[in-house]
């Protein structure tokens, strides 16, 4: 019998999950899965989950909520033979629609027993695991805000990005990859990824590919504020790369400096700042269950 330990995040997405948790019980029950479930509280839950994964010994570690539960899962099972499975519940859900999981419950759980494991890269960032995108800037200062408020949802987080759009003013970095300089100035934000899209489906690493040994490197340099919705339209077109704002580098190691201290976040958390920020990539270094491949593709 199939175990599959079911991470629950209470708050995520502004969705009640008593419902979800009562339809996956009956999902284990009519496919004869022993599922436990862990709720994460905001306290320790990095140490508590491990205990519960060491005691329990799941196949499968399911992340019900956004990305930020996504990432806890993560940390706890990369390097292992542990397969991590989402059922995204959060306001953004960006590694699930970058990896093509359906965004509907019921079809993500059906995933559970009708999938493919695929290995994808993560990043080292200065010693912090990041599965789907770190950045410095506009975005990490909107996540920040978006985390110290009460409402999520991704109107909430809409909200909150005009709101510090307004008055916001780019800040300095210079960008290093194996002795050469790549980037030294002025960003609007700078983006490290190894998928494509946030969680909002702006595509900011239109190409990116989650298991090639590589991550890319998105720097958005200043713009005025009437070019804002060209560049929303390039973001929402995959076509962000024929903006004259924007260059990407591809790296399997960089460090950033962050002159100014700026605001860090991976994963949809806010970090403390840190000056000088250094990135790996670990090749192929965790196991997600994706939908089966249609026939055709398949063959």
């Amino acid at each position: 019998m199939k175990k599959i330990l079911f991470v629950i995040n209470p708050i995520s997405g502004d969705i009640d999950k008593q419902e979800l948790e009562e339809n996956i019980q009956a999902f284990c029950r009519r496919h004869e899965i022993t599922g436990q479930f862990f709720k994460t509280s905001g306290e320790q839950d990095e140490e508590k989950l491990r205990q519960e994964i060491k005691s329990f010994q799941p196949e499968t570690v399911a992340a019900v909520g956004g990305d930020g539960t996504v990432s806890l899962v993560a940390k706890e099972i990369i390097n292992t033979d542990v397969a991590l499975a989402i059922l995204p519940q959060g306001s953004g859900n960006g590694l699930s629609k970058d990896l093509d999981i359906p965004q509907t419950f019921d079809e993500a759980l059906q995933v559970l027993i009708e999938n493919r494991v695929k290995a994808i890269d993560t990043l080292d960032v200065n010693g912090q695991v990041s599965i789907h995108i770190c950045d410095m800037g506009f975005n990490a200062l909107v996540v920040k805000r978006f985390c110290e408020g009460d409402t999520r949802g991704p109107g909430a987080y809409a909200r909150i990005a005009m709101q510090e759009f307004i008055g916001y003013t780019a800040k300095n970095y210079t960008i290093t990859s194996r002795g050469k300089t790549l980037f030294e100035g002025e960003a609007f934000m700078v983006t490290v990824t190894n998928a494509k899209a946030f969680g909002s489906n702006a595509a900011i690493n239109p190409n990116g590919i989650i298991n090639d040994g590589c991550f890319e490197i998105c720097v958005m340099e200043p713009f005025p504020k009437m070019s804002s919705i060209g560049i929303l339209y390039r973001l929402y077109t995959d076509s962000i790369d024929e903006s004259v704002y924007t260059q990407r580098f591809s790296c399997s190691e960089a460090t950033i400096l962050n002159q100014e201290d700026d605001q860090i976040q991976i994963d949809g958390e806010p970090l403390e700042s840190e000056k000088q920020v250094h990135i790996k990539v670990q090749p192929q270094t965790l196991k997600v269950l994706l939908p089966p491949l249609p026939d055709a593709a398949a063959e």
